[in-house]
């Protein structure tokens, strides 16, 4: 067929653009439930599903030594703790707790199987009937004995027994019959030195020649320490505020100075049985 020809300026009549397509909403639709797949909602009561994994450190049973010292320790920070059971913070320093242990290893007892072994060479006549040779004493009413019949020498107390009442009266009772005595950490070290789980106190009733100058040595600082020092026997311990008590405290409105004016106050003041306004 014969192309039909345009002639120009002759007028042409334009078809509308075609509209654009909406635009998809971007909301996902929600599919209904597959019955295949139902819901099943996990129950977290009794007898239900398992619990999910949680920090369950307040929740263990923890030993009862371990109650014991945290107790301990809460009552002794929160509050006042008298000048005779204070006393027992004031501790031997490190330098003069290691000079002391190296001369108390010197004079360890004997360990049971060296006992019988030194019986038997006595009972078979290779051994002679010798002095008992210098040891550590220990034991609370051997030593408190030792004290009193003024046989002891030297006197360490623990810091750390339990209970306390134990061994209260011991420094007291040192001061009384003018033996040096010292308080150290741990009822657990001493008890090493004899060969025990714990010793609230051990005791040296005499020193061999080669470490008499040492024991002098120690014995002098421990008086100026312990002995002759009276403030630590008459200072009470400072209690201290958990941190949620101080946390509460600081945001609390502080108190006016004494010397701030006052408001007048609008509460009502009892006089000779009369209300009266207070301001």
């Amino acid at each position: 067929m014969p192309s039909k020809k345009v002639l120009k300026g002759a007028s042409t009549t334009q078809k509308p653009a075609a509209a654009k397509p909406a635009a998809k909403s971007t909301a996902s639709k929600k599919k209904g439930a597959d019955p295949l797949f139902p819901s099943a909602p996990k129950n977290f009561r009794l007898g239900g599903d398992i619990q999910p994994k949680r920090d369950l450190s307040r929740f263990v049973r923890w030993p009862k030594n371990v109650r014991l010292q945290r107790q301990h320790k809460i009552l002794t920070t929160r509050l006042k703790v008298p000048p005779s059971i204070n006393q027992f913070t004031n501790t031997l320093d490190k330098n003069a707790a290691t000079d002391l242990y190296k001369l108390l290893l010197k004079y360890q007892p004997e360990t049971k199987a060296a006992k019988t072994q030194r019986l038997r060479d006595i009972a078979a006549g290779k051994e002679q009937v010798s002095a008992p040779p210098a040891v550590i004493k220990y034991g609370l009413n051997h030593v408190t004995s030792l004290i009193e019949n003024k046989k002891a020498k030297m006197v360490c107390i623990a810091h750390d027994v339990t209970p306390i009442e134990l061994v209260v009266f011991l420094p007291a009772l040192c001061r009384k019959m003018d033996i040096p005595y010292c308080i150290v950490k741990g009822k657990a070290r001493l008890g090493q030195l004899v060969h025990k789980k714990n010793a609230a106190v051990v005791a040296l009733t005499q020193v061999n020649k080669e470490d008499k100058a040492k024991f002098d040595s120690l014995n002098t600082a421990f008086r100026a320490q312990f002995n002759d020092e009276s403030t630590h026997r008459r200072k009470w311990g400072v209690a201290s505020w958990a941190s949620r008590r101080r946390r509460s405290s600081s945001s609390a409105p502080r108190p006016s100075p004494p010397n701030s004016p006052r408001r007048p106050s609008t509460k009502f003041l009892v006089t000779d049985h009369h209300w009266r306004d207070g301001k």
